[in-house]
């Protein structure tokens, strides 16, 4: 069976990086023809003027849209696009040529309702960018959760790189209003619903992660402080490892009071880990800038995961306090379902 493709990518205020994505997959090396729906979430700042200049050698379908979060927006774009199997990017990727023929091959040798596929630095990325890329992708920071699970059913895609079929979009109605935690959510729904999840590893796109130092602290405090959200809508999903960051940030504070105190052994302990990073780094990019800040890197996200799934759980678990609520901002109200 052929597949019918239509890439889904919401966009908010930046058309360069529109023009990138798109320059992209005028270099895909893919037999068949492809849909893209490029769905503008109430930009000041539109694309229309760059999706112009694609038209001619892309099928591409505009949409525009009052402003209501990205997981609303791929909604508002799947109910439109004409694909059966819908391919949802981030605006801020691009595509190495083979993307779509390896995703063509891994649902051919055995289809799946969903997958994700990993992310990778670009060679033209910025220090802080692949030091950032770094810290979300190695296995001494996420344990591998964002690429290294192979097994049907084990791995929850995110969605600057996930597939979803028309099937499972239909039935399960899509993504919620919380962002960000709007594709563990719907992962997790899809598992209640029977369907299988699966890793392509070969299917990865080079995530430029535009931010900075500041934004991606904010970034990561934002994923620890929807955690237990999630753990209270699916408590099947909470696992003692989400406390690890709260533990290692709380740790490298205590230690730090230790050596204070004369008792530096704690301390050498979280030395020797950032080592390991900075290690780890170095041989991956062959840069020492990049390999320092990774651990610069590492010690936000640890630092800003930690503190901010301390303070939802407090919050949500021992006060009882409705999310929506207590942290009306990871909510988009205006999001809308017909």
């Amino acid at each position: 069976m052929k597949l019918n493709y239509s890439f889904v990518i919401p966009v908010y205020n930046r058309p360069q990086e529109i023009k990138e994505l798109l320059l992209s997959m005028q270099q895909l090396d893919f037999p068949r023809s492809f849909e893209i729906v490029i769905v503008e979430d109430g930009s000041t700042e539109t694309a229309a003027e760059v999706v112009q200049n694609f038209e001619d050698s892309l099928n591409i379908t505009y949409l525009t849209k009052p402003n209501s979060g990205p997981g609303d927006s791929r909604n508002y774009g799947m109910k439109r696009a004409k694909g059966d199997y819908f391919l949802i990017l981030d605006s801020d990727v691009i595509l190495p040529e083979p993307y779509l023929t390896e995703v063509d091959t891994e649902l051919t040798a055995g289809f799946v309702h969903c997958f994700g596929g990993p992310d990778a630095a670009h060679e033209s990325f910025t220090a802080v960018q692949k030091a950032i890329n770094f810290t979300m992708t190695s296995f001494l920071t996420t344990g591998g959760i964002r690429g290294g699970q192979k097994r049907v059913g084990s791995f929850q895609p995110r969605s600057f790189n996930m597939g979803l079929s028309r099937e499972a979009f239909e039935k399960s109605g899509g993504f919620g209003r919380i962002h960000p935690g709007e594709d563990p959510d719907l992962v997790l729904r899809l598992w209640k619903m029977g369907y299988k999840t699966r890793l392509f590893p070969d299917a990865f796109v080079y995530h430029k992660r535009r931010i900075d130092w500041k934004k991606f602290y904010t970034q990561v405090n934002k994923f620890g402080l929807v955690r237990p959200v999630l753990n209270q809508w699916h408590p099947e999903s909470a696992k003692a490892t989400y406390w690890f960051p709260t533990l290692f940030t709380s740790g490298l504070f205590l230690s730090i009071v230790l050596m204070g105190l004369g008792y530096s052994l704690f301390l050498f302990l979280y030395l020797g880990y950032f080592l390991l990073i900075f290690l780890d780094s170095f041989r991956s990019n062959r840069d020492l800038k990049i390999a320092v800040y990774s651990v610069w890197a590492a010690l936000l996200q640890f630092l800003g995961y930690g503190l901010g799934f301390c303070r939802s759980t407090c919050y949500i678990r021992f006060f009882n306090e409705p999310p929506e609520k207590r942290f009306p901002k990871l909510f988009f109200q205006h999001a809308k379902k017909d």
